[in-house]
């Protein structure tokens, strides 16, 4: 009798164990692939993004998150539209341009990161830049032709009522943009806020001596960098789409709550990177970019549709539509978090 009940015990318990391996096998095959496209290298602004990955918060959500980083906030779009990525982190006015110079790509935004945008001219005090539109007048800019914020120099002239033609724009590449202007070669130039002015005072320009003028103070009204997801993956894996932005969601919570802790899943993929200097560009990026008045008010991730409408006619300003879009063809809610899920403090 002892020996059948041990053999029962061992059969029972070997059955137990197959059915574990079993279980966790399928989990895992349960998991869907994600290929998430960064805008740039693993710096401070990518923190929400590192810190929900090392939380587990998209394996919780039944997501195998893969994400690399990229060129620039534009790159996102093409990978995403050539199918080598589901989803990315990238501009979205980039987006609204790509859509209209490739009509059959259908790719939208679904959540917010950037409820203004860092599109900046950056200049030295030295130089004779101030936070006066009029100092603007016959400086030299550096101007890298692929830059995102130069890309949106017609709709800050155009708001700001703007006579050029004094003023000189070189085409400079982007790893001498910053080099030139600490060695006084141009005035001022153009670029992400928080990544020109970090460059700048590594560079060993006082920081007393640095002027930032975001364009969004001074009437450009549009958003920066959103998630965009291909709608074949939107169509076929919704809940994935939905998953995902609750995992970044909770990222982007834990970010703004401990952004020192949060930097530190950034440094552990970036070898040369400095945690004070991330940290720094970090906090720019939350307190310029993301937890703006507007997000604190309604919620993190969506839109004000009015602001939207006004942001697609200023972006109408910086090239021809070949057919304008609704805010909806752009940018869609339905896979946000709920929003008592989304308030950040």
């Amino acid at each position: 009798m002892f020996v059948d009940r041990s053999m029962k015990a061992k059969w029972i318990k070997g059955m137990l164990a197959g059915a574990a391996v079993f279980l966790g096998s399928a989990a895992a095959q349960a998991q869907t692939p994600v290929r998430f496209s960064l805008d740039w290298r693993w710096e401070g602004p990518a923190a929400p993004f590192a810190v929900a990955l090392d939380k587990g918060y998209f394996k919780a959500e039944g997501l195998d998150v893969t994400i690399d980083p990229a060129a620039g906030s534009r790159e996102p779009i093409s990978r995403v539209a050539s199918g080598t990525y589901d989803v990315g982190f990238g501009d979205v006015n980039s987006l609204v341009r790509f859509r209209d110079e490739n009509p059959g790509t259908d790719i939208k935004a679904v959540m917010v990161i950037y409820d203004r945008p860092p599109f900046a001219l950056i200049g030295r005090k030295s130089r004779g830049i101030s936070k006066e539109v009029s100092s603007l007048q016959g400086k030299k800019f550096g101007a890298p032709a692929a830059d995102g914020a130069f890309a949106q120099w017609p709709i800050f002239k155009a708001v700001n009522k703007i006579d050029d033609s004094s003023m000189k724009f070189e085409n400079v590449g982007f790893p001498v943009r910053e080099p030139m202007l600490a060695q006084g070669e141009v005035d001022a130039v153009f670029g992400f806020s928080m990544s020109s002015y970090i460059n700048l005072k590594s560079r060993g320009v006082p920081a007393d001596d640095i002027v930032v003028m975001l364009m969004s103070d001074y009437g450009v009204d549009l958003y920066g960098n959103t998630i965009i997801v291909s709608q074949k993956f939107a169509q076929e894996k919704p809940e994935a789409v939905k998953g995902l932005l609750r995992a970044i969601m909770k990222g982007v919570q834990d970010t703004v709550k401990d952004p020192s802790s949060a930097v530190d899943a950034v440094i552990k993929r970036n070898d040369v990177a400095k945690k004070d200097v991330e940290l720094e560009r970090l906090k720019m990026v939350l307190e310029q970019n993301m937890i703006t008045p507007w997000v604190k008010e309604n919620g993190f991730g969506g839109i004000d549709k009015a602001r939207f409408a006004k942001a697609l006619d200023q972006i109408g300003l910086t090239f021809t539509y070949k057919a304008k879009p609704e805010v909806d063809a752009v940018f869609t809610e339905q896979f946000l978090p709920a929003a008592d899920q989304r308030k950040v403090n």
